[in-house]
């Protein structure tokens, strides 16, 4: 009797699980896909939607983000360079450093290469 309430429990997740699958099947508008492909500039589209993109531009789209990233503790750090003085400076040349050793490593990689 004790554990009464967690099957009744159990049970109405699973039939509510049951009646979706269900309503789902049954609700679903099925359309023939040949007639109904994306529009591109009215253009019939080369390749699958869920096509996947080459590996280099995650990579550029990863440097890209580390350069945005870089602008985003540029500006405040513009703002408070004079209250800070020459520590702010000293800060932001170690910052840029450390991402100029991040871009010449990327470059030894051959991130910039696109052939």
């Amino acid at each position: 009797m004790m554990y009464f309430g967690i099957v009744a429990m159990a049970l109405v997740a699973m039939l509510t699980l049951v009646a979706l699958f269900a309503a789902h099947r049954v609700l679903t508008v099925h359309v023939d896909p040949l007639t109904s492909l994306p529009a591109q500039s009215g253009w019939v589209p080369q390749e699958h939607a869920l096509s996947r993109f080459h590996v280099r531009w995650y990579l550029a789209s990863i440097i890209f983000l580390a350069f945005d990233v870089e602008m985003l503790f540029m500006y405040p750090w513009a703002v408070v360079v004079i209250e800070k003085g020459l520590s702010a400076v000293v800060e932001m040349f170690l910052f840029l450093g450390a991402l100029l050793v991040a871009v010449a490593w990327a470059w030894r990689e051959g991130a910039f290469r696109w052939v």
